[in-house]
């Protein structure tokens, strides 16, 4: 009896003096099947949880309607262009956070659902690993990174003794284990080393301080010859993208800067002066990091990321956006005032418009049959609802992407109950990712996420 014809893995790569970019796949690289019903292998799926702190005001969050003939709400006016790639889920709750602080309880236990250890010490807990880092163990193996955590902020020095926490609970959502956080890496140039081959020890030594690309544009000559049309150009965009990023990348502080920075900061803190601005632009850091993100998934260096899109407790100024003058932290505490909800409903609103940028680029990029974005799941959230109660029940929930069409995008969906766990969603993510489990966290079931069947 014949065998059939393995196919080679879907990731290639090129290589020069220990240096390593991982590709996209080319259809050109894989052999022709010898029979005609053999199906090409689904591209991996992909899964990013993006968190924004400090909550929204649920008034001008939740969508009229449900299914797919919903309003947009005015917070999710820029959900517009990505709209179909979408769903907005309301009614989630994390009820493990509704005892203890404002802030602390909600932040930690994003990912993983349970209880936060109310400490001031070392002894830290988020009751059990977070959904992002099972992904990630499932994962090992198969790609060159298991998982990236990112953030933009430093660690949150401090006690907060008002409460009893440490304010470190407000620098992490994911979890290797209950009692081991995983520090957010807030440096662009150390993620790129890390993803695509260079030592941050030796980056900038003249050896190997040349770009990634003037080392491997040989070997990229060489696979070019190798591919058909369509995929030269597709090759030749991908590194552009590349370039792209490592370009802006010279202008981002060492890790020497970053720390010397980190230190003025608390310095300035502990005699009560004001704090200095980050090294980089707040925006510009954040567009970098969903670059990354977008390269990470593009090349399968990794297939699952973490971003703290700022600290659980930000007050980070958004005096760039017409019309806000205060900071995001100040604004969550709204009471009611008119005048500071607009403010805080902006800064929500900005934070949905970097969301569906990054839905865009990955929509963008062709993958298998589809886009990218067709082979991911993108979650943007917040560890409450609104900031000026940090109630953790009906939390802004947005998933974007359609896992291997597994997901019907494009609705509104709200939970049957107002006591529906978060932990849900995660169970029914989980599952795509195909870490099959009968319960992640409080869950109690499934989130349907498809128009009929359980996940």
């Amino acid at each position: 009896m014949s065998q059939k014809i393995s196919l080679p893995s879907r990731r290639h790569c090129l290589r020069h003096a220990g240096l390593t970019l991982g590709l996209p796949s080319f259809c050109s690289l894989q052999p022709r099947s010898l029979w005609a019903d053999d199906a090409a292998p689904a591209p991996p799926l992909r899964t990013a949880f993006l968190h924004f702190p400090n909550g929204m005001y649920a008034d001008h969050w939740v969508p009229r309607n449900v299914g797919t003939d919903y309003e947009l709400s005015p917070i999710l006016k820029p959900l517009t262009p990505v709209r179909s790639e979408v769903l907005v889920l309301t009614g989630l709750e994390k009820a493990a956070s509704k005892a203890g602080d404002g802030h602390y309880s909600k932040t930690a236990n994003f990912l993983t659902g349970l209880p936060v250890r109310k400490t001031i010490g070392h002894d830290v807990s988020a009751g059990g690993i977070s959904v992002d880092q099972l992904m990630a163990k499932a994962c090992r193996g198969q790609t060159p990174v298991p998982s990236l955590v990112l953030g933009v902020s430093p660690v949150m020095p401090g006690i907060d003794r008002s409460v009893g926490f440490t304010h470190a609970y407000a620098s992490w959502i994911s979890w290797q284990s209950e009692n081991q956080p995983v520090t957010p890496e807030i440096s662009p140039a150390v993620v790129y080393q890390t993803l695509f081959g260079l030592d941050p020890d030796t980056a900038s030594t003249p050896a190997t301080s040349k770009p990634l690309l003037d080392y491997l544009l040989e070997d990229a000559r060489s696979l070019r010859r190798r591919l058909g049309r369509d995929d030269g150009h597709k090759l030749d965009e991908y590194l552009d993208s590349v370039r792209a990023v490592e370009a802006r990348l010279q202008f981002v502080p060492s890790e020497n800067q970053r720390r010397h920075i980190q230190s003025l900061q608390h310095e300035i803190r502990s005699k009560k002066l004001p704090a200095v601005g980050t090294a980089i632009d707040f925006r510009e850091h954040i567009r970098l990091m969903l670059d990354l993100i977008v390269l990470a998934f593009r090349a399968d260096a990794t297939r699952v990321v973490s971003l703290m899109l700022a600290g659980g407790i930000s007050s980070q100024s958004f005096s760039f956006l017409d019309g806000v003058r205060g900071e995001h932290h100040e604004l969550s505490h709204h009471e009611h005032s008119p005048l500071r909800i607009a403010q805080y409903d902006a800064i929500t609103s900005w934070y949905v418009g970097q969301f569906a940028e990054l839905l865009q680029r990955l929509h963008s990029i062709p993958e298998g049959p589809g886009s990218l974005l067709d082979y991911c799941m993108i979650m943007l959230g917040s560890g409450m609802s609104d900031g000026n109660s940090h109630d953790p029940s009906n939390l802004p929930i947005l998933l974007g992407g359609r896992a291997g069409h597994t997901i019907h995008s494009g609705r509104h969906i709200a939970a049957g109950s107002s006591r529906t766990p978060l932990c849900n969603l995660y169970l029914s993510m989980l599952d795509r990712m195909q870490v099959p489990l009968q319960s992640f966290g409080d869950s109690t079931g499934r989130l349907p996420l498809q128009t009929t069947g359980d996940a």
